[in-house]
């Protein structure tokens, strides 16, 4: 058996964060049991190879959880402190779109800083975890090589999305174990299907325009894609956060005014629309409308034409846990002490990342999570 004050599972991003704050504040002897030959897989491939890192604007509105451990947790390290550690390590990530963190180079850049920073920390690679137990006063961590006792297991084993990296509903399993309640895994950040009253959109495979999309009270501004299996892109991705089924509205000329744009014209209408032609057509022909002169329109027509700004409907599901970003669900939060991200069932057991019942929009934010709530978890353990 082998033995270690703290005993991480999981070596993604939450997980190499956490050993890398307890490595560089503490002498505590940390292990970190990977089921990769690898760390930061998902990190790795993320972001096109190049991680979205974290995002200009990080506030609570862009999660879906508890607000109140959102707000705690983000300021208790914060994406400025996650910039500034990064920048005193060699790494100053790069904005795109105003908005988005990146490495300017490679995902492996921030890999290898994590890596560096904890690498007083003892990783285990190619174990997959069997269970977890209280026992003398600390956990045991059976593999299927090995067991393991500490005085704390961090469970850091992300979601159950992107299977061919590894990803299973473990982290869960274990909380279920120790009495914990949980929110089964959903897959989020993924692309919609389509009921067949919206399979016109599948005949405009590859075309992207800038869209408004509105879910209940959440409104999400970026770009949308048309796939052959429904929508994609990244307003989708982030809307899908907030949608368990029901009604959608897409706002496809978002900041102008159909009306407007045609009033007395005798433009075609396909023209002052200024969208991508396959979109104006195929979107037209959906109305039940011919493209024609503004000013040949009729009232009915006009009317019609509105529903470029408000189009409403359901879609019928999503492209499932081989194309989510990440995983919605996780360890319910009031479970969870917010100051340190401990069990308020089981001593010496703490939750981090994607395992817990938070998630982020698309943009860097699931990253911000995934560091904010390490660094929180590390510093709950050295107090403790």
């Amino acid at each position: 058996m082998k033995v270690f004050d703290v005993v991480i599972l999981g070596g993604g991003a939450s997980g190499l964060m956490c050993a890398a704050h307890l490595n560089r504040h503490s002498d505590l002897q940390v292990a970190v049991i990977e089921g990769n030959t690898k760390v930061g897989a998902k990190l790795k491939i993320s972001g096109g190879g190049k991680c979205n890192i974290t995002n200009v604007d990080v506030r609570p509105i862009h999660f879906l959880g508890d607000e109140d451990l959102i707000k705690s947790t983000l300021k208790h390290f914060s994406k400025e402190d996650l910039l500034r550690l990064l920048e005193r390590h060699g790494l100053e990530p790069v904005i795109r779109k105003g908005r988005y963190y990146f490495c300017p180079k490679s995902s492996d850049e921030i890999i290898s800083i994590l890596k560096r920073l904890s690498g007083k920390s003892k990783f285990f690679y190619n174990e997959k975890i069997k269970s977890v137990s209280r026992e003398d006063g600390g956990c045991r961590v059976q593999t299927d090589r090995g067991l393991y006792q500490s005085r704390h297991v961090v469970v850091a084993t992300g979601g159950a999305s992107f299977v061919t990296l590894g990803a299973s509903d473990i982290g869960l399993k274990i909380a279920r174990e120790f009495g914990h309640e949980i929110i089964a895994f959903a897959p989020s950040l993924v692309g919609l299907t389509l009921q067949p009253e919206q399979f016109w959109m599948k005949a405009l495979s590859g075309v992207s325009l800038p869209t408004r999309i509105r879910v209940d009270d959440r409104v999400i501004e970026e770009d949308t894609l048309f796939a052959h299996r429904g929508i994609s892109g990244p307003a989708v991705l982030s809307a899908s956060l907030y949608w368990h089924k029901g009604m959608i509205s897409i706002d496809f000329l978002p900041g102008q005014d159909i009306l407007r744009l045609c009033g007395g014209q005798k433009k075609q209408i396909s023209t002052v629309m200024n969208l991508p032609k396959r979109f104006s057509k195929a979107f037209l022909e959906h109305l039940g409308m011919t493209d024609k002169p503004c000013n040949r329109l009729s009232s009915d027509e006009l009317e019609r034409l509105k529903q470029l700004h408000e189009y409403r409907f359901a879609p019928a599901g999503t492209f499932g846990f081989s194309k989510a970003e990440v995983s919605r669900g996780g360890v319910k939060s009031d479970e969870i002490d917010h100051k340190t991200m401990q069990s308020l069932k089981v001593e010496g057991l703490s939750f981090i990342g994607e395992v817990v019942d938070v998630t982020g929009e698309l943009g860097g934010y699931n990253f911000q999570w995934a560091f904010s709530s390490a660094v929180v978890a590390a510093d709950g353990i050295m107090r403790r």
